[in-house]
């Protein structure tokens, strides 16, 4: 493939080809266009890649689209006819993830639901044990296969384990995987280079448009009993976190930077207080941390559905200081929400950010001048929703409707140019 390929596939043209297979459950009966299979690690787990694959799955159900997801997990999943779960032979905590789940898949039951469901592309979202049935699926059945690089693993590897070798191999299992993929997405811009200096074909690698639900995440699910409910007074300012709570999110530089404002904050007098919606490795000392030195933080766990909207919806800012995330969704669910953001130089995040006007990009290496925003934003009503009416009117462009036509889009260019 070519770079023009890569532009045009981004284009595609439909020119889909009919024909009748059998379908799941719910999906069956003659079929025009093209059918994804879609092999994922994450489904059930409380992630940006597990709602991101969720929502593409509602997309496709609302759209007419054919689009299936495999996935093996004993987490609770969504009752949907194309989210199809296939129950572990084996599954064990991730090692540093409690929360997390690492399975063995039942090989054979998912490639005699591929052999009855014939695909026309395979889509592959994780690099783990599922993806790696999807590898072996599309290679039996003969299909191309697409994916999305959604985790810096490698630098991952790096934050948590502080080893060269592993990182090493790390890299070298991410090209081995990747490698035979038509196109792989990435989730920003910065990581097409990302992947080029891990080895893979620049021609083949493709941005994806990013997109949130911004019906769930808006200003209009503001709730001011929601936090009440959770020991949070009203009338607090409130600087929120959502995500793992764990050192590869640049945590500890989180923990410094609010110990530093609170203190500046009750000085001014500001009734403040860092909130952080998520769990992981890190949080009893990031929890202990801010309580020894009397900063105020509230952990509140894991949170889902219509109250996380009205979370988010009852804060106003958001922090994100990791250095790692290919896009970080939740900081764009934030900014929907009517919040402004600030986000480290490195990474994905600060491609959906406007520096100054929709929040702010500050290097992670910039403690001051972490702090001093911080300060600025929770003292600041006025600046706050100014910057939070902008950041929320941005959003408006990244609809998860237009992420997934240019999803369906470049599957189905690959699918009939496969074809000739």
């Amino acid at each position: 493939m070519t770079i023009a390929t890569g532009a045009a596939l981004e284009d595609g043209a439909p020119g889909a080809l009919s024909h009748e297979e059998a379908g799941a459950p719910g999906l069956r009966g003659p079929r025009a266009g093209m059918r994804i299979l879609l092999f994922t690690d994450t489904l059930g787990d409380v992630n940006g890649v597990s709602r991101f694959i969720r929502n593409a799955a509602e997309r496709a159900r609302l759209t007419g689209r054919d689009l299936r997801v495999l996935t093996s997990t004993n987490f609770e999943i969504p009752s949907e006819p194309n989210l199809i779960n296939f129950a572990p032979i084996l599954a064990m905590k991730m090692p540093k993830y409690e929360n997390l789940e690492l399975t063995l898949p039942p090989l054979f039951a998912m490639l005699r639901y591929v052999r009855g469901n014939r695909p026309d592309v395979v889509h592959i979202s994780t690099p783990g044990p599922v993806g790696l049935v999807g590898r072996l699926a599309a290679r039996l059945c003969g299909v191309p296969m697409l994916g999305v690089y959604h985790t810096d693993f490698p630098a991952y590897i790096d934050r948590l384990f502080d080893d060269a070798s592993a990182t090493w191999l790390t890299e070298r299992l991410m090209r081995a995987f990747y490698g035979r993929f038509k196109v792989i997405f990435t989730r920003s811009a910065e990581y097409v280079g990302s992947l080029v200096r891990l080895g893979m074909a620049r021609e083949g690698i493709l941005p994806l448009r990013p997109g949130i639900m911004t019906d769930q995440f808006h200003p209009r699910h503001r709730d001011t009993d929601a936090w009440v409910k959770l020991g949070s007074p009203a009338g607090r300012v409130r600087a929120l976190y959502v995500g793992r709570v764990s050192v590869e999110k640049n945590l500890p530089l989180l923990t410094r930077v609010w110990r530093a404002a609170d203190a500046l904050l009750r000085a001014a007098g500001v009734d403040a207080e860092l909130v952080v919606i998520g769990d992981g490795p890190y949080r009893a000392e990031m929890e202990a941390d801010l309580r020894n030195s009397g900063a105020r933080a509230r952990f509140v766990g894991f949170r889902y559905g219509e109250e996380l909207s009205r979370l988010y919806a009852g804060c106003d800012l958001f922090l994100f200081p990791s250095t790692t995330d290919t896009l970080g969704q939740v900081v764009m669910e934030s900014q929907a929400s009517g919040m402004p953001v600030i986000v480290t130089d490195d990474g994905g995040p600060k491609e959906v950010v406007e520096d100054g006007e929709t929040g702010f990009v500050i290097p992670a290496s910039d403690v001051g001048g972490w702090v001093q925003r911080v300060v600025e934003l929770a003292g600041g009503p006025g600046v706050r929703r100014r910057m939070g009416k902008a950041a929320h009117e941005a959003m408006q462009d990244y609809s998860m409707a237009a992420s997934f036509e240019h999803f369906w889009r470049v599957h189905e260019g690959v699918w009939v140019a496969s074809r000739h």
